[in-house]
Parts: C-alpha cells; structure tokens; sequence
C-alpha cells in the first residue's frame, strides 16, 4: 500500500498525507488477507493478487474516514489514533476519503491480470461499495437510528454496509486467480457468511468492551440507538447467531483443500477481541 499510495511530498501534499495517515495506521487488513487466501485456495498465488487487495483496503478505508466523519459517527478515536478528520479537517478527510476510492479502481484497472479478469474485479467491487452494498447498508442504518426495526432490516444493514466488501475481496481473489464459477460463489457465500458473524461480533463489541481495548469508541451504538444484533436479540442470542454465521462460511469449504487459513479466519471473526 505503501508504493501504490502517492507520497506525502506530492502536491497537494496534505491531502496525500491524510491518505497514507489512514490507510498505514495499524490495522487488520482483513479484507486484503481474505482476497489472498482465496486465490490461493483456488491453486493461484496470494502475490499475484496483492495488487487487488491493496485496492479493496483503499475502499475500506475511504468508508472508515466518511462514517466517523460528524455528519455520520462523529467517532474521534479509529485504529488507536485520532480520527483523519480530527487529525486533518473535515474538508481534507472528505476529500481524502474520494481520492482513496478513485485509487481503488485504479489500481484494479491497472492489475497485471486477463481484461475480463480485471472486468469481473471492477465490478464485484463497485456492487460491493454502491447502494446495493456498503453506501446502501451504511444509509439504512443511519435512517433506522432511534427507530424500531425488524430482523429482516438489521441483517440487510449488516449484508451490505460489511458483508457486501469482505465478499467481494474472497470472490475478487478467487476471479483473479482464475477460479472457476462455482469457486468464486462458494467463495463468495463463505465471505458473506463471515462478514455478517463480524458485524455481529462487533456489534457485542462495542456493548462490552472499552475504547482502550477496541481502538475506537465503545458503547457509542447504544447511545446513538443504532440498530444491533445486541439491541434486537440480547447478547447470548446475538453470540449464537454469530457462531452459527461462522459455521455456515465453514461449510463453503468443503471442497477446497487448501482452506485451512480460510477456517482460521471465519473462526477468528467471532472470537475475536478487537
């Protein structure tokens, strides 16, 4: 991410330093691992998708930098640091946020892979991030503030604002290591299911643990009455549902053999810490 993010010293450099401040922060990576994993699951090579996962970090961090905005979370604290709002202005982290977008595609559109490769890339990533997924998810979440909402609502705010992203970084990492179509919708359906058990995990997260633990705010949901897994079923309901969201992504792997790390991951998702 590194060499692919323009360096601080370019013009205009402050915004250039926005973007390098949020994406290098500590952090996960999760989505890039995942897009590595499965490429190598479908018998390619985790480098030659390193490119691609780099591009599917760069979108979620533009959608980390716009939710903690004030107009959205108003969170202060992401990763252990000052929120690049808080670090940079609001204007430079809307503007960075953009920029990081268009950097995702870019990089996609410049891949050392096939021109239908690089086609099915683009588009897995832009239903992902359009309204049918993470900007759609994070917009019915904001109006279902403060509102009483069905469980049918509350898993399509979880599908899309993070589900929709960590299942495009398993099928892009499978697409462009040259997995057949079946590869890529189990790989796809395995991504979908753990991205929900995260979401549910984070949502009994941020109920029980504290800001110095989570490296961001905790207890901000309830206070905003954001619509949880917590809020709707209680925590022990919540924690069952996770589980079994975990297993259903186990059970896509079935005919991988090389899916070890892909389990790891699916279990990590919901014993995760922070």
């Amino acid at each position: 991410m590194g060499e692919l993010l323009p360096p601080e010293s370019a013009i205009p450099e402050k915004l250039h330093a926005a973007m390098r401040y949020s994406c290098l922060a500590p952090g996960k990576r999760l989505r890039p691992a995942l897009a590595m994993a499965c490429a190598e699951a479908v018998g390619g090579s985790e480098l030659s998708v390193i490119d691609a996962g780099c591009a599917i970090e760069f979108v979620h961090c533009f959608s980390l930098i716009h939710d903690d905005l004030p107009s959205i979370d108003n969170d202060d604290l992401r990763r252990g640091f000052p929120t690049c709002h808080v670090k940079f202005g609001e204007a430079v982290a809307i503007l960075a946020g953009d920029a990081l977008f268009a950097l995702a595609f870019n990089t996609l559109a410049r891949g050392p892979w096939t021109d239908d490769q690089r086609v099915r890339a683009i588009l897995s990533l832009t239903v992902a991030t359009g309204s049918e997924g993470l900007v759609g998810g994070e917009t019915i979440d904001i109006l279902s503030e403060g509102q009483p909402i069905e469980s049918q609502t509350l898993e399509t705010i979880h599908v899309r604002k993070t589900a929709a992203l960590i299942a495009a970084s398993c099928e892009i990492g499978a697409v462009l290591a040259g997995a057949t179509k079946e590869q890529s919708n189990r790989l796809f359906q395995y991504g979908q299911a753990i991205g929900l058990a995260f979401q549910i995990a984070d949502d009994i997260l941020n109920e029980t643990s504290t800001p110095e633990q989570l490296g961001k705010a905790a207890g901000s949901d309830r206070e905003r009455g954001k619509a949880t897994y917590p809020a709707l079923f209680g925590l022990d309901v919540s924690r069952q549902m996770a589980l079994e969201k975990a297993q259903f992504g186990i059970d896509c792997l079935s005919e991988f053999p090389n899916r070890d790390f892909l389990e790891s991951i699916a279990q990590y998702s919901v014993e995760r810490l922070h």
